[in-house]
């Protein structure tokens, strides 16, 4: 609720567990639910912004107001919801095409008619062959630098600079290939080749109960 312009597609599972009458029924509960949330948030935010305007001391807020006026901007479209039930392989590939239906309409994302440069395609190739290879660790971690070496031993990417790279790594990034934490200093010189490996940690550690877990061990 914070990104400018995000696109939210609500799924609601477990189509299996209600009558067919019933789904209906609750989809149009959980979007009623939604648009309340949205017009309690929109208030919510005018409310705050009017409190600090009204202050006795308004220029002691400036930089509170300023947030709260960039996230009065940041619109945010709520897509139909789709109901699907997850152990029905064609609701599965209906959830998908819907997807790509909402992904390629222009309105909704105008960058998807950007054209990327053929070198986004061939680092992002040779990144998915470097994290498939047999002297990749499991974990998929790889030092920046040795990266770029790695991928500069290869004829057709001979030429490609840290520059260059880092934008591409950014769009990467972003559509889930790669993960790359640049703006956390301790991590801005590892890429993770792969991402699952991060999931599987975060199930480990961030857990219920896990204080009490580690505080049982001897």
């Amino acid at each position: 609720m914070r990104v400018p312009n995000s696109v939210v597609l609500p799924v609601g599972t477990h189509v299996d567990c209600c009558q067919e009458e019933e789904v209906e029924e609750k989809m149009q509960d959980i979007m009623a639910k939604i648009t309340a949330m949205l017009a309690e948030r929109k208030s919510n935010l005018a409310h705050c912004i009017n409190n600090l305007e009204a202050s006795e001391e308004p220029k002691f807020y400036v930089d509170q107001w300023e947030r709260l006026k960039e996230m009065e901007s940041c619109t945010l479209t709520i897509l139909n919801l789709v109901a699907v039930n997850c152990t029905d392989h064609h609701d599965i590939k209906k959830l998908e095409a819907t997807i790509l239906e909402h992904v390629k309409n222009e309105e909704l994302f105008p960058e998807v008619v950007r054209v990327l440069p053929p070198v986004y395609r061939q680092v992002e190739a040779a990144i998915v062959d470097i994290a498939q290879s047999e002297e990749m660790a499991d974990h998929g971690m790889m030092d920046l630098q040795y990266l770029l070496s790695k991928l500069s031993q290869r004829k057709h990417l001979a030429s490609l600079g840290r520059e260059l790279l880092q934008d591409i790594l950014r769009y990467l990034h972003r559509i889930g290939l790669v993960v790359w934490y640049e703006e956390i200093k301790q991590l801005e010189s590892t890429v993770f080749l792969q991402p699952t490996f991060l999931i599987t940690m975060f199930k480990l550690l961030v857990r219920y109960h896990l204080v009490q877990q580690l505080e049982s061990i001897s």
